[in-house]
C-alpha cells in the first residue's frame, strides 16, 4: 500500500521560489510514474510535471516548462517539485500522485496525496 504526504506549500510573492516535496510510504516499482498535478479554484486537475521512478525520465506541462523542475530521491522515497519565477497562474492545490502502469492521466493515477496549496500573491 503506497501513502503519500506532501508539503511546502505556502505564500509567496510573484517571481519567487518554493521547493514542494512527497513523502511516499511504500515501495513503487521502477516502472511507476510519480506526478505533480494541481488544481486551481474553479478548475479541473491538471498535470504539471511527471518523472519515471526507476528511470528518471521526466516530463513537463507546456505551462512550466523551464520553470519547474521534477526529481525523487529513491533512497529517501522523496518527490520534489522545485518551482521557480512563479506566476499568479500558479496558484492551485499541488497533488503528488502515483500511477503503477506507468501514465500520466489524472484518471489514471492509483495513488493521491491529500494536497498543499501554493498562492502566489502580487
Amino acid at each position: 500500500q503506497i501513502q503519500l504526504v506532501e508539503s511546502g506549500g505556502e505564500l509567496v510573492p510573484v517571481g519567487g521560489s518554493l521547493r514542494l516535496s512527497c513523502a511516499v510510504s511504500g515501495r513503487p516499482y521502477s516502472s511507476s510514474t510519480m506526478g505533480w498535478f494541481r488544481q486551481a479554484p474553479g478548475k479541473e486537475r491538471e498535470f504539471v510535471a511527471g518523472i519515471r521512478w526507476g528511470a528518471g525520465t521526466r516530463m513537463y506541462a507546456d505551462s512550466v516548462k523551464g520553470r519547474f523542475t521534477i526529481s525523487r530521491e529513491q533512497i529517501g522515497r522523496t518527490l520534489y517539485l522545485q518551482m521557480e519565477s512563479l506566476k499568479p497562474e500558479d496558484t492551485a492545490v499541488y497533488y503528488c500522485a502515483l500511477d503503477r502502469n506507468g501514465g500520466y492521466s489524472v484518471s489514471g493515477m492509483d495513488y493521491w496525496g491529500s494536497g498543499t496549496l501554493v498562492t502566489v500573491s502580487s
